[in-house]
This record gives C-alpha cells, structure tokens and sequence, in this order.
C-alpha cells in the first residue's frame, strides 16, 4: 500500500497541542483505520493525541471525532477506515449551559 494524505481538522481548543495549526496532513497507507491515523499524529503531536485517546488506546468519551462527515464511532471506533482525501475533524465536547 502507499501512503496517502489525510487532513485532520482541529478546533481552536485543540490548537495549542498541535504548534498552532488548525489542518495537519497526515500521511498514512491508504485503507488505514482511525487508528493508524491517531498512531501517525502521536509520532509528531504527542501531547494532542493523549487529548483524543485513553489509556487503551480507544477514543476518550469527551471527544467526537467525524470522517468526511460521520461520526467514528458510528463506523467503527478507531478501526474506522479512512481513504486519500479523507478529512478528520476532532471535536472535543463542550459542557456547560
């Protein structure tokens, strides 16, 4: 398999833990899962993966994680697929009211 780009779109809370940046391209084999992609932004982001995974590795509960529009843990979790050209938007939950 060859690597592919994936775009992965953070809100201005999770910014702090990527130097800034609200688009990091990411690149992994193409068919990888949500986790592979999670594994790849550890490797250069560490502090703003622990933000998106427990210590299991799965997704943390305050954290809604979308591919091209669907909700991860609708379409498996961290075993989610994503393709060239996917986008990944990070959203952590807001509480309050």
């Amino acid at each position: 398999m060859s690597p592919v780009p994936v775009t992965v779109v953070l809100p201005g809370a999770l910014r702090q833990f990527s130097g800034g940046e609200a688009h990091l391209t990411v690149s992994v084999d193409d068919g990888a899962s949500l986790g592979d992609l999670l594994d790849a932004v550890a490797l250069t982001h560490p502090a703003l993966a622990r933000r998106m995974r427990d210590e299991q590795g799965e997704l943390r509960r305050f954290v809604n994680v979308y591919v091209d529009g669907e909700d991860a843990r609708l379409s498996g979790g961290i075993a989610a697929r994503v393709a060239a050209t996917s986008e990944v938007l990070i959203l952590p939950s807001v509480a309050g009211g």
